[in-house]
């Protein structure tokens, strides 16, 4: 018998999580009843205490995954669709519960048969080679995993398949006859997509009570500015995580947020875990050679933050408004942290510029929502429906137009002539201001922004150019 036809007769066993899915698939069940059932958490220490088995049937008993929005590799489904073409037996094998992974292998319809745990013995490992062993013979199979428990069942299989590989599993298998499939992109470009490293451009409102007071010669205020900076963004960043991760389940049927690196299994779900602690310990220990009220604000913008994520967003009203205090939180951060007075005009100001921001990426997310399920009338975890986009819009422009009376009734202030020589001057800062917040809006309503402003503003020509200008103003008003 020719080589081809013994490898098409012989059963290749495919393991589901980290695999076939490139998530793990219990851990994000986990995830999504203490998302949706926090209540949940009193109850898991008794679940867990009758064995991983078990604990892991209970999970699956109470949280049901969408097996059509998990994260597959695409070039293993794809080599599997042309095995079972040409007649090949496919067997479904993991650790995971056998309900997921019936729900996994009806959807896909590639498999021949589900083996899996049980609610009383974990297939892991060991347990796995020898379930496989005793059913299909020493060497009588071909194994695709990822994971070092892996290594053991490779040692019986006949053929070696190794799917995006761990870094130790790689290395031991150097030197074997083996499969290899990949589907990640760079680690390095993912973590600063996990990590939101973009969004740090938010917190460069650190640094504007000292320009705007024009606190410009006194060195130690730059290393203060810098250090409350990436203290703040890093303490940012864990929130993403956290945030990414309560929101998996969501981001995985949201046609662009399906991308994301934890939402499309690019990174794993333990690594986000370890990642959280490391960040806030990070922005905490820096935030220590600052001012203490720096310590509190950050505490604060902690608190807000994980509340919003739990409940506030949910909100209609009560999730723009705290969007906008994000920001002028970042404001007082820096004020707080080397001790520049903060204009009230400045407060103000950016209230009312923020909540018109803030209306903007909830139109533009409900608008995006509406486009791509038009059957569904309002966003995914929001309160907002189809209704609501002309309020938003007309609310939004509202407040946006505010914001250029706030900058007006600021230049004709008595406060303006502490820091300006020609005053009258900042009066082109107004129609700056008015027309990037009107085009904005504009973009919006066309359906050519993203549901974050920001981000748009990040990458927008325009954007720099309005924002040379309004320098530009500055410094010509200070002389």
């Amino acid at each position: 018998m020719s080589e081809p036809s013994t490898t098409v007769s012989r059963p290749l066993c495919v393991d589901m999580d980290g695999t076939l899915v490139k998530t793990d698939t219990f851990a994000q069940a986990l995830l999504l009843l203490v998302r949706t059932r926090p209540a949940s958490l009193l109850a898991v220490p008794g679940w867990a205490k009758r064995g991983l088995a078990a604990f892991k049937q209970k999970v699956a008993h109470e949280v049901q995954l969408d097996p059509a929005a998990l994260p597959y590799h695409s070039g293993l489904l794809a080599f599997l669709k042309t095995e079972k073409a040409a007649g090949r037996p496919l067997i479904l094998v993991t650790a995971s519960d056998r309900k997921p992974a019936c729900a996994v292998a009806t959807h896909l319809g590639l498999f021949d048969d589900v083996m899996a745990s049980d609610g009383i013995v974990n297939l892991k490992s060991s347990r796995k080679r020898a379930a496989l062993v005793e059913r299909f013979g020493e060497k009588g199979f071909d194994y695709a995993g990822n994971a070092t428990d892996d290594l053991v069942v490779w040692e019986s299989s006949s053929g070696i398949i190794a799917v995006n590989p761990c870094p130790p599993a790689r290395r031991a298998l150097q030197g074997r006859d083996i499969r290899v499939f990949e589907d990640r992109p760079p680690r390095w470009k993912t973590w600063l997509k996990a990590l939101r490293v973009h969004q740090w451009m938010k917190n460069v409102l650190i640094f504007l009570p000292m320009l705007l007071a024009h606190e410009l010669t006194t060195p130690i205020l730059y290393v203060q500015a810098v250090a409350a900076f990436f203290a703040f963004s890093f303490l940012a960043s864990s929130i993403y995580v956290v945030n990414d991760l309560m929101d998996l389940h969501a981001d995985q049927h949201h046609p662009r947020k399906c991308h994301r690196p934890f939402a499309a299994g690019n990174l794993s779900l333990l690594a986000a875990a370890v990642s959280v602690p490391l960040l806030m310990v990070a922005s905490l220990l820096m935030a220590q050679t600052l001012q203490p009220a720096f310590s509190g604000i950050l505490l604060v913008y902690l608190f807000l933050t994980t509340f919003y994520s739990w409940r506030l967003k949910q909100l209609v009203l009560i999730d723009v408004l705290t969007l906008a205090a994000f920001y002028t939180i970042r404001i007082l951060a820096g004020t707080a942290a080397y001790r520049v007075e903060t204009s009230g005009w400045l407060i103000a100001f950016s209230v009312a510029i923020f909540f018109s921001l803030a209306l903007v990426k909830r139109y533009a997310e409900l608008r995006e929502a509406l486009q791509v399920h038009p059957e569904k009338i309002g966003a995914r975890g929001r309160g907002y429906h189809a209704r609501h986009l002309p309020w938003l819009s007309r609310a939004g422009i509202a407040s946006g137009v505010l914001s250029g009376v706030v900058l007006g009734l600021y230049i004709t202030s008595d406060k303006v002539t502490q820091f300006y020589q020609t005053p009258h001057v900042l009066w082109f800062l107004c129609p700056l201001v008015v027309y990037w917040i009107s085009r904005i809006w504009l973009l919006a309503i066309r359906g050519a922004l993203s549901d974050d402003p920001l981000d748009f503003a990040a990458r927008d020509r325009q954007t720099f150019l309005l924002g040379a200008l309004g320098v530009a103003v500055l410094i010509w008003g200070s002389f």
